[in-house]
């Protein structure tokens, strides 16, 4: 039993260790996104590698719950024989729970951002559309100038 909750104690600071990296790619891409000049494949990458972070969280999550759920029994009864490792467990949840609430605020920010970003580059595109549509325009518009359709003269005197 001791074997088991040690496994669960080392999920957690895996967890935890994992949400920390969480934290820095979050900090990495908020950098990318308030440069003057967002570099996408820096903010492709740091988008890769978030989403490992997180396949490899939820496969702790996943094998954490299932010890758990066959441990859970065995703690409820023997509570007092476990106190101390049950009492550690739950400061490693309380720091996860407390990193993971750390992280949904960073990923909000970061979402505000990036429509941020996609707003200005649609408003720049069609600044630029408009642009070249006005001188176009004014192209055709000076070309139809200098052109002087055929006249007739009268050529009686």
């Amino acid at each position: 039993m001791e074997n088991y909750l040690q496994v669960l104690e080392e999920s957690l600071y895996k967890k935890l260790d994992i949400l920390k990296q969480l934290e820095a790619a979050n900090e990495e891409q908020q950098r990318i996104l308030k440069e003057r000049e967002v570099s996408m494949d820096d903010f492709d990458r740091t988008i890769g590698n978030k989403g490992e972070l997180i396949d490899s969280l939820t496969k702790l999550d996943e094998g954490f719950e299932n010890l758990f759920g066959h441990l859970k029994k065995q703690l409820e009864t023997e509570k007092e024989k476990y106190k101390s490792q049950i009492a550690k467990l739950q400061k490693l949840v309380k720091q996860v729970t407390e990193k993971s609430i750390t992280l949904q605020a960073q990923e909000e920010r970061n979402r505000l951002l990036v429509e941020k970003y996609f707003m200005d580059a649609r408003n720049e595109i069609q600044t630029r559309r408009f642009s070249s549509k006005a001188s176009l325009d004014y192209y055709q518009n000076m070309n139809k100038t200098s052109y002087v359709t055929s006249q007739f003269m009268d050529q009686k005197k």
